[in-house]
């Protein structure tokens, strides 16, 4: 008689149950952006790359450079929005112009990757079905940082191997303060994501926390001309500056990322091995369902009042920074004719001070574009995630439904203007009426792009977040397009370039009226796609 033996069952390590599926996650998140993660890589690359050539024709002799290095010393709002110089280097000098908005842009990629890849996901449901398969515990927050990962890991071989020419250290230098700043925020997203019920909350917090990063960096900066101080030294931001590429490179700021990013990580990983899958430690209570919410508009306002009172708050603080800067702006650039030319096609035609009041509020404007497609495409969020059928199974219409967050999202950037071209007034300590004038202006291009992300998103849902890409190409086109001197032709594929340049420049009401029509035409159009269409499920 023969024994047999029944094969005991191999017993995975916890660890590596924890994260089975990561790859095949990676893989689809990867998938799913291929479109979102090389149109933000490309801009930040093309922003950053583009730099040297721009500064060359600038400051093209060593003794300009050393000009603008001691105006930089005593120039305490420029200084605040961009940052101490530390050497005269054309490579030194690209880390100073573009090291914070590039590594802001980084940073907002990378929170928009976890983001969706990890409370977006549950909140839709589909990270319920997915974890009901042979998925570890896990397995979806590694693969979206991963994905982050990679992202910022592009970003840093294509700033690297771009830069090289002006030194390889600092390059490397610089790379790798990028990609250091784009995963500490993909792993700050990863915590707040566990602690939030709302994709768009989580969104909206991890943003707060880079705005107070540009905020102390700022602060820390107008106080010393040497990055030195300790508001400086609190922010991430402050971190890539401190490691001063192409002038002496710090080789051991980078292990301050490095250490923030591994203790928020293994943060994030605690808090989601704590919690269900769909729930979060900071719940959202449910609200009354009748009173100040009895109607379709009272509830768009709800949903997206945190993010105009974000929105209208950096606004006015921005216009207030910009403000109190424009006489320092208008000396830096006195005896420098090229600066001068780039001004002038940002915005400003007369006087100086014009000139780039004028170039910040074109800038205010295009920025303002991006929170009206992000309030528009409201709609979409509210479709997708299933909120929007029990509404519309009340006695309200798609039309009423749909203006109430369209109030929000075109009023909204009155709003936000307004209080722009406020700050812009109390920082500059001038008359109003005019700065006030000029941000008003600029709406009728905000409006269009609105109205175009309202066309996609009633013609084809699926595809109404290439909105997204048209705002980020236009955001390009008007602020690298100048200082590379693009053709005409280039720049007049945003609406933007066909406002007038204002305070300073002639007010030309034709340009302004077709804009405002052509957002009505596109608005209208959009709302009868909606109207024809099913809902999407």
């Amino acid at each position: 008689m023969t024994a047999t033996t029944t094969p005991r069952p191999t017993v995975r390590p916890r660890g590596s149950r924890q994260l089975a599926g990561t790859g095949a996650l990676l893989r689809f998140a990867l998938r799913r952006d291929r479109v979102l993660i090389p149109v933000w890589i490309a801009v930040n690359a093309v922003m950053v790359l583009s730099m040297p050539n721009t500064l060359r024709s600038l400051y093209g002799t060593t003794a300009q450079r050393e000009g603008l290095l001691r105006q930089m010393e005593s120039n305490a709002s420029f200084r605040a929005l961009i940052g101490p110089v530390f050497d005269t280097s054309i490579g030194a000098l690209t880390a100073w112009r573009v090291g914070v908005y590039a590594a802001a842009l980084g940073a907002v990629m990378s929170l928009l990757i976890v983001v969706r890849h990890t409370r977006d996901e549950e909140e839709s449901g589909r990270q319920e079905l997915v974890a009901s398969g042979a998925v570890g515990r896990r397995a979806s927050l590694t693969a979206a940082l991963l994905a982050a990962a990679v992202a910022n890991a592009v970003l840093a071989l294509l700033v690297t191997a771009g830069l090289a020419g002006q030194g390889g250290a600092g390059a490397l230098s610089f790379g790798l303060g990028l990609a250091g700043i784009g995963m500490v925020f993909a792993t700050t997203a990863a915590v707040v994501a566990q602690l939030t019920e709302s994709a768009r909350l989580a969104r909206g917090l991890t943003a707060a926390v880079l705005g107070a990063a540009f905020v102390l960096r700022a602060a820390g900066d107008s106080a010393t001309a040497d990055g030195s101080s300790v508001l400086t030294w609190l922010s991430p931001l402050g971190w890539l500056e401190n490691q001063r590429s192409f002038a002496g490179e710090r080789w051991w700021v980078p292990a301050l990322f490095a250490v923030a990013v591994t203790a928020l990580g293994a943060l994030a990983y605690e808090l989601a091995g704590r919690r269900d899958v769909g729930m979060s430690f900071l719940p959202t209570l449910p609200g009354p369902a009748a009173g100040r919410l009895g109607t379709a508009g009272a509830l768009a306002w709800r949903l997206q009042r945190g993010s105009v009172i974000g929105w209208s708050l950096g606004f006015l603080l921005a216009g207030v920074v910009y403000g109190g800067m424009t006489d320092g702006a208008a000396e830096l650039v006195r005896d420098n004719d090229r600066a001068r030319e780039i001004f002038a096609r940002m915005g400003g035609q007369s006087a100086l001070t014009d000139m780039f009041l004028a170039a910040m509020v074109g800038m205010l404007g295009l920025i303002a574009a991006l929170y009206v497609v992000g309030s528009v495409l409201r709609l979409h969020g509210e479709e997708t995630s299933g909120r929007a059928e029990p509404v519309l199974a009340c006695p309200v219409g798609r039309l009423r439904w749909a203006a109430g967050h369209l109030v929000i999202a075109f009023g909204g950037t009155v709003l936000i203007m307004l209080l722009a071209g406020l700050g812009l007034a109390i920082g500059y300590g001038k008359e109003a009426g005019p700065i006030l004038g000029a941000c008003l202006a600029q709406l009728p291009a905000v409006w269009v792009i609105g109205g175009l992300t309202l066309l996609l998103y009633g013609l084809a849902p699926r595809a109404a977040t290439a909105a997204w890409g048209v705002v980020v190409a236009v955001l390009l086109i008007g602020w690298v397009g100048p200082a590379l001197n693009a053709p005409r032709l280039v720049l007049d594929l945003t609406p933007f370039a066909h406002l007038p340049k204002l305070p300073g420049g002639q007010m030309r009401w034709g340009p302004v009226l077709l804009l405002t029509a052509l957002a009505a035409l596109l608005t209208s159009a959009g709302l009868a796609a909606l109207r024809r269409r099913d809902l999407t499920t």
